[in-house]
């Protein structure tokens, strides 16, 4: 049976902890120039900070650099490239033939991995991507489950096989889009994507014998999600995922929050896990519930199951479960514990714990509320536009870094 690798995304450092606390193989992250999620983007420091922090945990850092670069971009390309190498990342992750010949020249100790950008739908562009030296190739997401098998079957022996089993599709194939940039004047291409699929939209059809006269297309006050998908979710398919013998499994989200890291990483871990070791007994029920508690939109198996599925659009632009929210981080375990809070909180509240390596939360009813600064009980605490903090106690033991969720 082939395990695969979970693998998480990485926004910033204090994410690579999280995921990794949670149970990640790898993360993935980015730069602040050469990748496709520049506004969540490390600097120098974090990405150090975060591989040496992967190696003596005895996992692994994936950067991206798959921008499509311009000529005057190269000379940022090769000196990124080379402080990377420098601080020994466990793989780039390219798009752009251009920068696949840098990384060779520049990084060849540093495996290489084909993004997901590249749009690779075939065992015969894998067999390519093997000769320009690549350790492994990210699919694209608009494949069923029989193409990948069929691609993991007839691939080069060594070749490994990474796909996203979890988070947001761009309306476009791939994320190959020019909206952003069309609408915006921010290129999604080189990493700085407004989301326009995302918005509200109000559509007007002119009537043909009445020109100039516009009439509403079946929207309500608040538009319609017409570019909008649904986010991906392969977990009921993780027994297939198995037997197809991929190496790695992909959740997206370096823009989303901590407590998404947490709650996505935690659920997968499991399921993973799990299924490994009784597959006979596996049930999806107790993962979902847990991954339903995250911020996501509707969820689709996109095409996994049916390459022509049209059961993928997210027209109400809702979360689909609200009843859960992110209430904070373990910031410091004292006789008081400081939690950073991210939504209010106040006495009364109902509060789920995630604790590392335990799937279900433990719940706790908040007795008592201290102010963070001079430790006086106080009733309600809101966050600002500082980092806001709080101290209470709990009935059992937490340490820096778990995550707190509000039950509303």
């Amino acid at each position: 049976m082939n395990k695969p690798e979970l693998l998480a995304p990485a926004g910033t450092y204090e994410k690579a902890k999280i995921a990794f606390m949670y149970g990640a193989d790898a993360v993935y992250c980015g730069t602040s120039k050469h990748s496709l999620r520049t506004r969540t983007a490390m600097d120098f420091s974090d990405l150090k900070n975060t591989v040496e922090l992967a190696h003596s945990l005895g996992k692994r850092v994936h950067v991206a650099l798959n921008i499509y670069a311009r000529d005057d971009e190269y000379e940022g390309v090769i000196e990124e490239v080379k402080e990377l190498a420098q601080i020994e990342i466990d793989g780039f992750i390219v798009a752009d033939p251009g920068i696949v010949d840098i990384v060779k020249e520049y990084a060849p100790n540093i495996d290489l991995h084909i993004s997901t950008q590249a749009n690779t739908v075939s065992a015969h562009t894998c067999k390519f991507w093997a000769k320009q030296g690549a350790k492994r190739v990210i699919l694209a997401r608009e494949l069923s489950k029989d193409e990948i098998k069929y691609i993991v079957d007839n691939k080069p022996e060594g070749l490994e096989i990474e796909m996203f089993a979890h988070g947001a599709i761009c309306y476009s194939y791939s994320g190959r889009c020019y909206m952003s940039d069309y609408m915006a004047g921010r290129s999604a291409n080189h990493g700085d994507c407004a989301q326009p699929c995302r918005w509200s939209y109000n559509l007007y059809a002119e009537e043909k014998n009445n020109p100039g006269e516009y009439m509403p297309v079946d929207f309500d006050d608040k538009g319609i999600y017409i570019f909008s998908s649904k986010d991906m979710c392969l977990m009921p398919e993780i027994p297939t995922i198995f037997d197809l013998g991929v190496d790695s499994l992909k959740i997206e989200g370096r823009l989303k929050t901590e407590y998404y890291v947490a709650t996505v990483v935690n659920a997968y871990r499991h399921a993973i896990d799990d299924y490994a070791k009784d597959p006979e007994n596996w049930k999806m029920d107790k993962y979902m519930a847990e991954l339903e508690k995250a911020k996501t939109r509707a969820l689709t198996e996109f095409y996994f199951k049916d390459k022509y599925n049209t059961d993928t659009q997210d027209l109400e632009g809702k979360q689909i479960n609200p009843n859960y929210e992110f209430g904070g981080i373990v910031l410091k375990v004292e006789d008081l514990i400081t939690v950073e809070i991210r939504n209010k909180l106040s006495v009364g509240d109902k509060l789920e714990v995630m604790i590392p390596g335990i799937l279900e939360p433990t719940t706790y009813i908040i007795d008592k509320l201290y102010d963070a600064e001079t430790n006086e009980e106080i009733d309600t605490v809101n966050p600002g536009v500082k980092e806001q903090k709080v101290k209470m106690k709990f009935p059992f033991e937490v340490k820096e870094g778990y995550i707190i969720r509000r039950v509303k």
